[in-house]
């Protein structure tokens, strides 16, 4: 994830292994702030005792041999336990993986009592749905969702296709 000027984030590799830009609401950037502090000193912990890698995506590592270890490669959310990759004998930290977010989400959903089913993927529904509501146009969404297709965002596009009916306006 990198910040860029205007309360963007750039997400790297995410659904569909796609490169995507999103917005960073001003409420969270003082929490995820926080938070990548939090991570950057277990960050150097790892690196004061010898770990602190992580893998490169394709052939950075072998350009860059020790860029696996700066802070600037570091995940956003890693993981709680670190390993020995076999090949490299590095002693490395993941990110988080998915399904203690989704295990994470589930307790949420039943702690806040909802009864309907959702999931972490019921976020993007949710997220696409209020920005068609609030008046965005389907080709924002689509670009913020990654979507290839506009077909592919049009399912979020309901009531009446989008349109406020005039009678609603008097």
């Amino acid at each position: 994830m990198k910040f860029a000027g205007a309360n963007q984030i750039t997400v790297r590799r995410g659904k569909g292994d796609r490169d995507r830009v999103t917005m960073l609401p001003e409420r969270l950037k003082g929490p995820l702030l926080s938070h990548l502090a939090l991570v950057r000193v277990q960050h150097e912990r790892d690196t004061a005792a010898g770990a602190g890698w992580v893998s490169l995506p394709g052939a950075l590592g072998v350009k860059y041999p020790h860029a696996g270890r700066e802070w600037g490669w570091q995940w956003v959310s890693p993981a709680s336990r670190t390993y020995d990759d076999a090949e490299t004998g590095q002693r490395r930290r993941h990110h988080l993986h998915q399904t203690v977010v989704q295990r994470a989400f589930k307790q949420a959903v039943r702690a806040a009592g909802i009864a309907k089913p959702a999931s972490c993927h019921t976020l993007r529904h949710s997220f696409a749905t209020h920005l068609l509501e609030s008046g965005y146009d389907i080709r924002t969404v689509q670009e913020l969702l990654g979507h290839r297709n506009v077909a592919t965002t049009m399912i979020y596009n309901r009531g009446g296709m989008g349109v406020r009916s005039p009678a609603d306006t008097l």
